[in-house]
């Protein structure tokens, strides 16, 4: 077609989606949605292929897909304009319960023509822990409502009996409320945008055009795996929950122009809620393949093509209904972020072409931590600590990773001011900022993570409780490339400070860990109290590293130091690079020591 008009259009399908989403979070009063980000806004086709993926978490953009095709398989010849349908089944599309997507069909003069889709993490979902992330939860049958499909709104109506049945199941009740409305709201000003658009200029042009961008889209990509080379690259994922280690294994297969990801030799799947359905795990290797080889290709059904999964049914990545699955977007899920991350960054770096896209894992393990209690004001909170977003880049084939620089699902995630959270709970921060020695040492450094600290504050009941889960804190996450070494891994520590016994600190004025009073217990899993003078620790990994440390510039490591980023005791260790009193690099000392590492090395190789 027409090359003005066809890039007009296209245009105008991503400001459709940007519209959609700014409205979202504007309704939206949840912290996590538009602090956080933990959203997403796509178009489909009449056929509910993906049309134009949005921003937010990418692992949605699949699963709203098979959410749409699921839903006009149930209401076949039923689906009417105004309609607006509701799915969180994982078993049937969604990654979990608290996932819910809201999915609008838009009609042109009576026929459905595209589908809008969007999803937020509601405020509760009626699970045995509040919030939605459910660790005790044994099935899938205690961690809240879940519907494979229903009709939210029929004709522009509203079903209140619907939507009254909903929120009586739910915590917050009047959160929930404004969770669903915020999405009905997105849907509808993306049905006003698109049909604005098939107003100006007719149905079968813009019909022509999506159909060109995914033609566009699937030649695009095909071109750029032609130009990469076949092999094929592996990477291993743990999972540590209560002392049960969960491994996801992944061989990545690069043919011509088609990728093939196999995760075959995954464990079983697990009795706790890390494990992940099918369509997860698609949207799992998804969500970094998107912006690694399709940075400048449009997010859509083209893309998709190429790829195929293989996931063995009853592991981890595939497990069967009723495992449990709460945990699974900080859990299989993201394991599967990870694993697709490496072997891709492993591709690409083997390619003359491409090496310069390469990066290491980038923020590898988040930790879902949600809080709930009373707060200040005698009302009830339930929320997530939102600094999970705030994430750690992985280390470039040219540059060091960002540091606290996001995650590679989701370009859009950030945390949340401090003020927020203590407003929204009964909380204080005692520090937040930058972790030493946490991004993964190579000749690029990857970026850090952070450290924080809470404690209660003026609450009615002496404080609240909080939900940790995961993948645990024993093994690191954020793989290394080309001989980096991993980010630092996870860490949460329960202080029990009224417990000091003749520690007089002040914890109050406390800025690190072991200026804490009182007993260190670390936690990984569970619902625990944090009441009177307790504290709570996390520690959040950072960034993967690029290539051998010990070929990193002394400069650039002594700068390290100064900065608070790497300790003088890793500097010489890891880097191989000693420093004067002055923070100066003593360039024989460092020479010297830094034969001496690489002679360890070739004596431990021997060894072995």
């Amino acid at each position: 077609m027409d090359p003005i008009t066809f890039s007009i259009i296209r245009h105008r399908l991503f400001r459709v989606v940007e519209e959609a989403v700014i409205t979202l979070k504007h309704v939206s009063g949840s912290a996590i949605t538009n602090e956080g980000h933990d959203l997403m806004v796509s178009l489909y086709r009449a056929d509910g292929s993906l049309l134009m993926g949005g921003v937010g978490f990418l692992h949605h953009l699949t699963s709203a897909a098979e959410a749409c095709k699921a839903v006009i398989r149930r209401f076949s010849g039923r689906i009417e304009e105004g309609d607006v349908y509701l799915l969180n089944d994982p078993y049937t599309a969604a990654l979990h319960t608290s996932d819910i997507y809201l999915i609008a069909p838009i009609h042109h003069e009576g026929r459905l023509v595209a589908w809008s889709a969007c999803f937020v993490h509601v405020y509760d979902i009626g699970a045995m822990n509040p919030g939605g992330f459910s660790p005790e939860s044994p099935d899938i049958y205690t961690e809240g409502f879940s519907s494979p499909g229903i009709r939210l709104v029929e004709r522009g109506v509203l079903r209140q009996d619907v939507f009254d049945t909903l929120l009586n199941m739910v915590r917050s009740p009047e959160m929930v409320a404004l969770d669903l409305r915020s999405m009905i709201a997105c849907n509808n000003v993306a049905k006003d945008r698109m049909l604005a658009l098939i107003h100006k200029y007719g149905v079968a042009t813009v019909d022509e055009a999506c159909a060109e961008l995914i033609g566009q889209s699937e030649r695009l990509l095909r071109k750029r795996l032609g130009e990469l080379p076949d092999g094929t690259w592996r990477s291993r994922q743990f999972m540590d929950v209560k002392g049960e280690v969960h491994r996801v294994e992944l061989a990545m297969t690069k043919a011509g122009d088609s990728l093939v990801f196999d995760f075959t030799g995954s464990s079983p799947q697990s009795r706790h809620a890390i494990n992940c359905t099918q369509w997860a795990s698609l949207g799992g290797l998804f969500a970094p393949l998107f912006p690694l080889l399709c940075y400048d290709i449009t997010w859509n059904e083209g893309v998709i093509k190429p790829i195929t999964m293989i996931a063995p049914e009853g592991t981890v990545v595939n497990c069967r209904r009723p495992a449990p699955v709460s945990v699974a977007t900080v859990g299989a899920i993201q394991s599967v972020n990870n694993a697709a991350c490496a072997t891709i960054g492993k591709m690409l770096s083997a390619s003359e072409l491409y090496a310069d896209e390469a990066t290491a894992v980038w923020h590898a393990n988040h930790f879902a931590i949600f809080m709930f209690g009373r707060n200040q004001r005698g009302g009830q909170s339930i929320g997530i600590l939102t600094e999970t977003f705030a994430g750690a880049g992985g280390a470039r084939s040219f540059a060091d990773g960002i540091d606290v620089g996001g995650e590679i699902p989701n370009p859009i995630s950030r945390m949340a001011n401090v003020e927020t959270m203590e407003a929204a709970f009964p909380i204080r921060y005692l520090f937040r900022r930058r972790m030493i020695d946490s991004g993964g040492p190579g000749r690029h450094r990857g970026g850090a993570g952070c450290e924080l600290a809470i404690t209660p504050h003026d609450a009615p009941d002496g404080g609240l409780h909080y939900v940790v889960s995961g993948k645990g804190a024993e093994f690191p996450m954020s793989d290394g490339l080309n001989g980096g070494y991993p980010g630092a891994p996870n860490s949460y520590i329960w202080v029990h400070q009224d417990e000091a016994g003749g520690d007089n600190r002040d914890a109050r004025f406390a800025k690190a860990l072991d200026e804490l009073p009182g007993r260190k217990e670390p936690v990984t899993w569970g619902v625990f109290p944090l009441m009177g003078k307790d504290a709570l620790y996390v520690r959040w990994n950072g960034g993967g590293g690029y290539g051998d440390p010990l070929e990193r510039e002394p400069a650039r490591v002594a700068a390290d130091v100064h900065a608070n980023l790497v300790s003088a005791e890793a500097a010489q260790a890891v880097y191989g690079v000693v420093l004067q009193a002055d923070g100066r690099v003593d360039e024989g000392a460092t020479a010297e020591r830094r034969k001496t590492l690489r002679r360890g090395r070739l004596l431990t190789e021997a060894a072995e």
